[in-house]
């Protein structure tokens, strides 16, 4: 469970799109080592901004800003040493369709951690049977479900063994049958102690999972609560209104 220092830091962290879109306001929030984290709320409402931010996807323009002791400024070697510690999967796969799922997954640790050809196949092959798809090593993406590429692409993500995951609604571009495959997995995962920060409407896996669910809305955080809490006493008018569309209660 979460312990001793944080291992990201948001302080008063704001950013615009152009001089209009205040997409961001005041970001306050902490994150403990191996804790759990839930982001909800409506669209638009800078969810999936804020947790591209901690891999410098996207840049703030105001704040700071520390992921694991550094922080996170325009120094590309700064950004280089963040990004080694976060993996991140995205609504898209982003697989590569012409190298096989193993050579996807290769591809990242030899280049950038100059792992050997072996070790990083071996190192591969553990994380697909992480995800539950080591006999799919020799197919090519296109060849699988997009459950089945969501999969790879957490194993992709897991391959360059990241102290942080970042999911970006990842279960959002798929066919309902496939969602629960690969909640599975990320429910796994949550179990073997990594950082998870979530940009989900998976609210059954906020429940099973979560440490902490937070809901933004306008760029604000607007309410933080442990899920028993959030779901069944929910503080604000504007939680309540998202959870009674969501929940339909």
């Amino acid at each position: 469970m979460a312990s001793g220092e944080p291992i990201i830091v948001f302080d008063k962290v704001n950013k615009w799109y152009g001089n209009a879109y205040h997409v961001l306001r005041d970001i306050d929030l902490s994150v403990a080592k191996g804790e759990r984290i839930v982001i909800c709320g409506p669209s638009g409402s800078g969810k999936s901004t804020l947790i591209r931010c901690i891999n410098r996807l996207e840049e703030h323009q105001q704040g700071r800003i520390v992921v694991d002791g550094t922080e996170i400024t325009d120094d590309v070697k700064a950004i280089e040493k963040v990004r080694l510690q976060v993996g991140m999967v995205f609504q898209q796969f982003n697989l590569f369709p012409h190298l096989t799922v193993m050579e996807n997954l290769t591809l990242a640790p030899m280049w950038v951690n100059k792992l050997p050809k072996k070790d990083a196949e071996e190192r591969a092959m553990a994380n697909l049977k992480r995800v539950r798809i080591a006999e799919q090593a020799e197919k090519y993406p296109l060849q699988l479900s997009g459950g089945q590429q969501q999969r790879v692409a957490i194993a992709r993500a897991l391959c360059l063994t990241p102290k942080i995951m970042l999911f970006d609604e990842p279960t959002s571009a798929l066919d309902p049958e496939m969602i629960k495959e690969v909640l599975d997995v990320m429910t796994e995962l949550a179990n073997q102690g990594i950082t998870m920060i979530c940009v989900t409407h998976e609210m059954g896996f906020a429940k099973a999972v979560a440490d902490r669910v937070i809901f933004m809305d306008q760029g604000q955080i607007v309410e933080q609560n442990t899920p028993v809490e959030f779901f069944n006493n929910p503080k604000n008018e504007r939680s309540k209104d998202f959870l009674s569309k969501i929940l339909g209660h």
